[in-house]
């Protein structure tokens, strides 16, 4: 009897633990601005006009209508604009989105919060998030991973910048190339310097850490690409197959970078594939994506790297108004430029003629209804998913869904 009495134990693993003896579970979120997250809160109520998603619009908000404040959800969020970066910190709540200044609630959210709010509903540990993001940041130099050397450039970079003429090329090439050498990296460094410092004691910023139980390092969500995307010099080539493989090697060489650096050879590790554009996405937005997920199909990561499309929960309504909105400022740039196509090919147009003449456009290309619409649930430009919260919050939840199932695989 005392034999299988052990045996029993044995196999379930002795008494259960609480929460409170359980690892912290530690997450990282990193990346440039759609990491930081520029959906305005205003925008929360477009989440419960679809009955698809309205029970997530109920978990992100408490009985008296104000954002959810998480009960085990700590974060700490590191970032900055230019040269001066700080962090913010506290219980995980909606306002942890992009910040003009760290310390401050900036009334926006990104991915974290639904991140959070799923983690908080599915795991019993206390959950720490450490989010590092900064707006324009590159892979290919900012966040460039020590394992993938120094930036090279490509050969069309070579052929045409020592010549310094042409659109968008340095005027000083060796300046260039000083400032090259001493930005490749540095953002990759600040995010591995912060979350050590965090690490180092987790209690500054979650209460809950109980040192004897330690902490985990859980998972790590990459939500970037939007600056190698449109770099047409770094990643020449436009329209041919294979342009971004070498953000495909970067991304390989940061994954293993982040584990190494982390002594987490193991940590779950989740690709925010780019879904800006949805569905209609262009040729090269489409070979991005493709750019973007190549890693997670490499032998080495089967099974610990997962990549999740965004491009489903982009909103293809409010994509469609954005793309008459880009009508209405084409033409306001045409009339400012005066165009021989256009009104003002007979003169200059005053600017009360052009006001005018704009509204108009604008009012016969835009119904009232798409305004409506427009302002419920968009709040900025295309390239940050059109500051829709409601896409903001399905990554988040998918981002989670994508790690826990890493974690404890079907």
């Amino acid at each position: 009897m005392k034999v299988l009495v052990s045996l029993v134990l044995l196999s379930i693993g002795g008494p259960a633990l609480s929460a409170a003896e359980r690892p912290l579970k530690v997450f990282i979120l990193a990346g440039q601005s759609n990491m930081e997250g520029h959906a305005r809160i205003e925008t929360l109520d477009y989440i419960g006009d679809d009955p698809a998603t309205a029970p997530l619009l109920k978990r992100m908000r408490g009985a008296d209508g104000k954002p959810t404040v998480c009960d085990h959800v700590w974060i700490s969020y590191f970032t900055g604009n230019g040269a001066e970066n700080g962090e913010g910190f506290g219980k995980l709540t909606a306002g942890y989105g992009s910040r003009q200044k760290p310390e401050e609630d900036g009334g926006k959210i990104g991915p974290e919060f639904t991140f959070g709010l799923t983690l908080d509903e599915r795991l019993s540990e206390p959950v720490l998030i450490i989010k590092t993001a900064w707006g324009g940041k590159s892979l290919h130099t900012d966040f460039r991973p020590p394992s993938a050397g120094p930036y090279v450039l490509s050969d069309w970079q070579k052929e045409n910048y020592p010549r310094q003429t042409g659109h968008g090329i340095p005027k000083d090439f060796e300046k260039w190339k000083a400032d090259k050498i001493r930005e490749t990296g540095a953002y990759y460094r600040l995010m591995i310097q912060h979350v050590k410092r965090v690490l180092a004691d987790p209690r500054r910023v979650c209460p809950a850490y109980d040192p004897a139980a330690g902490y985990e390092l859980a998972g790590f969500v990459w939500l970037q690409g939007f600056n190698d995307m449109v770099d047409g010099h770094a990643y020449p080539n436009h329209g041919k197959p294979g342009r971004f493989d070498l953000y495909s090697e970067s991304l390989a060489h940061l994954i293993r970078d982040v584990r190494r650096d982390l002594s987490a050879p193991r940590m779950p590790f989740v690709i925010g594939v780019m879904g800006v554009g949805g569905a209609k996405a262009g040729e090269d937005v489409l070979e991005f994506r493709k750019a973007m997920t190549a890693p997670s199909l490499l032998p080495e990561f089967q099974g610990n790297v997962t990549a999740v499309p965004t491009s489903p929960f982009w909103s293809e309504e409010l994509g469609a108004i954005d793309d008459k909105y880009a009508e209405v400022r084409q033409m306001a740039y045409y009339l400012d430029t005066k165009h021989k196509d256009y009104a003002n090919a007979r003169g200059q147009m005053t600017s009360k003629q052009k006001r005018e003449y704009l509204s108009k456009f604008e009012a016969d290309l835009i119904s009232p209804a798409e305004v409506a619409l427009w302002n419920r649930g968009a709040s900025n430009g295309g390239y940050h998913y059109l500051g829709c919260a409601k896409t903001f919050a399905l990554m988040g939840q998918a981002f989670a869904e994508a790690s826990l199932t890493m974690r404890n695989p079907p």
